[in-house]
Order: C-alpha cells, then sequence, then structure tokens
C-alpha cells in the first residue's frame, strides 16, 4: 500500500516518518498484516535518504508495530490494542448545509435483517434466478473488455430501452418507443431528473397522503413546495388538489401505502385536472405486476392523450433493490433536456447492467420471473389476508389491495403511540414492522401497520403473524 507522508520542515525526517506510520497503524488507517513499502521506494518516492527510512521503520519494529519478515519485508504487527479512530478528523469550519438537509429525518436502516421482515417494498431475494443473471453479466464483462469500455448514452443503452418498450407496451398497456425512455438508477433517480427539468424552485407539487416519504424529501430538496394530498377508497381526491400545484406525483395502480387502486372516474377527473392547470402528473406504478385478483388496472399515462402523464417504474420489486435499475418514460419535448439532466447528474447508468437487463428480458426470464414471483406472493398474500380476517381481526382492520408486496390495516381501537409499543414490542420478538404514521404527513391519520409480506418465506408467514398477534395482545393486557 502506498503511505503518504508529509514533512513540516526538514529537521528529523525520520521522526517524522516514524510518527506518521505509528499513527496510521494506531487509527486503524493500516490493518494487521498489511505491508510497508520497501525501504528504497519509500525513500525515492519521499525524497529522502533510504537509511532515513530504514532508521524510521528499526524505530517502529523495536516498538512492536511492524515486524520484518526475511526476504518478505516489513509488515504491520498484529498483536497491538489500537485506539479507536475519531468520528471526524477535518477541523468544522463554517461550511453548513441548507436547511432542507436538517429538516429530514434520520434514514432508516434498511441494511439489517430481522427474522421476520414484514417491511413494506421488499422482494424475496432467495429465490432470483442468480446464475442465469451471473451468465448475462459475466458475457456483457467480457463484451465491454473485448469492445472497449467506453461512456455511453446518458439516456441509457439502447437494446434496454427498446426491450422496456416493448415490455411495458404488452404488460402495462404503455404505449412508447425506445426513444421515449430513459433509463435511471432506480425510481427516485427518474423522479428527480422529472423535478429537475420542470419545476422551478418554490413551485407547488402535491403527493399523495399518506404516501412515500423519499419523495416528498427529495422535492423539498429541489426547492419545492410540496403539499399533501388526502387519500380516500378511490385514491387521490382530485377536489383537494392545490390549485397552484404544477406536478402531481400519484401511485394510482396500487396506492403506497394504503393498497386502494385509483377508480377509472378519479383517474379520468385527475387528468381533467391536469389539463386545465397546465401541471404534469408523474405515475409511479412501483409493483403493479403483482396482481392477485381483478382486472388489471389501466394506467394513467394508457388513458393520457395530451401528453400530461411520465410514467417511471423500476426492477427494485420484480428483481432485486440493489440493482438501482429503473427508467421514465416522455412525451418527445421532454426527451433532450431529460437526456441532459441525466447527463450532468451521473452521465449514465451502469452499461454492463444494462446490457444484462436488456437480454433478460428479451429471453423471457423476467417474464417467466415474474409469473414464478405472483403465484408466491399470491400465497402469502392470502395467508396474510386470512390472518387479518382471523385471529389479527380483532386488532387490525385490512384496508383491501389486491396488488403488491404489502396490506396495510388500520387499528381498531387505540392511538399512535399504541401502535409504536406494539412495534416496539414486535421488534423485541425480531419481528420488523412499521407504521402508516411513517409515511403521513396529516397529523390526524388513522394509526395502523404495513404488513409486508415479500421478504418472509411462504411457510414462516404464520409464525411471524403469530408473533405480531402477541404484540398485540401484550399491548391491550
Amino acid at each position: 500500500m502506498d503511505i503518504h507522508i508529509t514533512f513540516d520542515g526538514r529537521r528529523n525526517l525520520s521522526g517524522q516518518i516514524y510518527q506518521q506510520i505509528r499513527e496510521a497503524i494506531l487509527d486503524g488507517r493500516l490493518r494487521a498484516g498489511e505491508p510497508l513499502p520497501p525501504t528504497r521506494e519509500l525513500a525515492d518516492r519521499i525524497e529522502v535518504s533510504r537509511n532515513t527510512v530504514t532508521v524510521a521503520y528499526d524505530r517502529l519494529a523495536a516498538e512492536g508495530f511492524v515486524t520484518g519478515r526475511v526476504g518478505a519485508g516489513t509488515f504491520v504487527s498484529g498483536e497491538l490494542h489500537r485506539r479507536p479512530r475519531p468520528r471526524g478528523t477535518v477541523q468544522d469550519g463554517r461550511l453548513r448545509p441548507r436547511a432542507v438537509w436538517s429538516e429530514i429525518p434520520d434514514l432508516p436502516d434498511l441494511s439489517r435483517e430481522p427474522e421476520f421482515d414484514f417491511r413494506p417494498g421488499m422482494p424475496d431475494a432467495r429465490l432470483f434466478p442468480y446464475e442465469t443473471w451471473r451468465r448475462l453479466t459475466s458475457r456483457e464483462l467480457r463484451a465491454s473488455a473485448v469492445g472497449g469500455a467506453m461512456y455511453g448514452d446518458p439516456s441509457g443503452h439502447t437494446g434496454l430501452r427498446e426491450a422496456i418498450a416493448r415490455h411495458i407496451g404488452v404488460s402495462r398497456v404503455v404505449r412508447a418507443t425506445g426513444d421515449d425512455i430513459t433509463i435511471t438508477n432506480g425510481m427516485q433517480q427518474a423522479l428527480d431528473l422529472a423535478a429537475r427539468v420542470l419545476v422551478e424552485p418554490g413551485m407547488c407539487v402535491a403527493v399523495e397522503d399518506p404516501g412515500y416519504p423519499p419523495v416528498r424529501r427529495l422535492l423539498q430538496s429541489l426547492g419545492a413546495r410540496v403539499t399533501g394530498v388526502p387519500v380516500d377508497a378511490e385514491g387521490l381526491v382530485v377536489d383537494a388538489l392545490p390549485s397552484d400545484a404544477r406536478m402531481v406525483y400519484v401511485t394510482p395502480s396500487h396506492q403506497f401505502p394504503l393498497g386502494m387502486p385509483m377508480s377509472l372516474r378519479r383517474r379520468m377527473a385527475l387528468l381533467d385536472w391536469a389539463d386545465r392547470h397546465g401541471a404534469v402528473i408523474v405515475e409511479d406504478d412501483y409493483d403493479s405486476e403483482f396482481r392477485f385478483a381483478g382486472r388489471p388496472i389501466e394506467p394513467l399515462h394508457s388513458l393520457d392523450h395530451r401528453g400530461l402523464v411520465l410514467y417511471v417504474g423500476s426492477f427494485s420489486k420484480v428483481m432485486l433493490p440493489t440493482f438501482r435499475l429503473g427508467f421514465l418514460v416522455s412525451p418527445p419535448s421532454l426527451h433532450r433536456p431529460l437526456r441532459t439532466a441525466k447527463y450532468v447528474s451521473d452521465w449514465h447508468t451502469a452499461l454492463p447492467m444494462q446490457a444484462a437487463l436488456a437480454r433478460f428480458i428479451d429471453e423471457g426470464t423476467l417474464a417467466r420471473h415474474i409469473r414464478r414471483m405472483r403465484t408466491e406472493y399470491q400465497n402469502r398474500h392470502r395467508l396474510v389476508g386470512r390472518a387479518l380476517a382471523g385471529e389479527l381481526g380483532r386488532w387490525l382492520e385490512p384496508v383491501g389491495a389486491a396488488a403488491g408486496l404489502h396490506v396495510s390495516a388500520y387499528l381498531r381501537d387505540g392511538t399512535h403511540d399504541d401502535v409504536r409499543a406494539v412495534v416496539g414490542r414486535a421488534q423485541k420478538d425480531g419481528v420488523e414492522i412499521y407504521t402508516l404514521g411513517q409515511y403521513a404527513l396529516a397529523k390526524d391519520t388513522r394509526p395502523g401497520l404495513i404488513l409486508g409480506y415479500g421478504a418472509v418465506p411462504t411457510a414462516r408467514i404464520d409464525e411471524g403473524l403469530g408473533r405480531l398477534r402477541r404484540a398485540l395482545e401484550a399491548q391491550r393486557a
């Protein structure tokens, strides 16, 4: 490993070398067993005599910080009690973030793996076809090595854009060509690009309440005035939209987090409202592939004949969240500005991943995987529904939903404090679950829970729900 040495004057050079290497070892920047550069190499690099470096190494060895191996070199000792590395070593000066970054609450820790993970939006990573994906990604990495690893089109890999256009055209009746699609790093970047292109600072943007918190925080960080709009049994209440809103973010196929689809009457009313007010609608179709009953809900995009709807989606729910692959469908008037916004944001999404996903779609693997997972999730949805109609029904009132990876339920009797207490008890018993209050802006939101079943194996659903029942019972005791 290269070691950076700086000198404060030209006095006692060996002592300065010793001190800086010693500090790096104690702080853990140089770990046990790591080799130090040969004395001649380090001396040449920092322009001192070899003897100066040798003196520093000898002192480190004498004090037990390093050990020498004949013919191998000098290595950091493994028998040291290192001090904790300081949390920050950069001097705190006058730099302060904009106020909006201080107003955003701490981010949830999604890296933990609880015994029963009932958090929403978590697919079952155990059932992903890893061998097929490994074959495709290996092929594309080899092709990159042979063809030259060059930067790509900010709009995305041409083959993937065309594959997605075919996929959503068949599965969701979304009329689009490859030119209409921009590849993004997940749904949130798709919304970020749309807002960068269309939202001026201070502009009013309407979101569902309750709704997806990262969307609100993203829009606020870009300077938008974000207004929550209530949701009822038919979806977003169009009559409650502020007249000055110029962007509306909705999840019409499976409202997040409550779960109801937006009625056709309400969808047509929203399109008419946007037309009258000169507003754009951002439609997030985040998990509509998993519908278990009833006729598939027609997207707003397919009902829109005036170019008012931007359609966004991702592969986080149908594949894996770690891939961070999403897309945005836009009218021709926005192709160039969205492409430019993607370029100035991060140039482009990883090309080998895009090319592999294009083949994953074109070979029919994605469709087969979705069909398999739809059956699996339907079984889990049925088990959760049965529990809510039975033993959990004493405490929870389900919100009707026939799609997606979660079901929401209101607390029949109690407060938000009661729900939080239930969550705390369940967490101690290995059950991770979220409350509806975590997704709401309005203070009078009815307390409840969100039961995500994507990450809990079918065979363990009943056991996990049994532990949740114990937490509910304990709260009522």
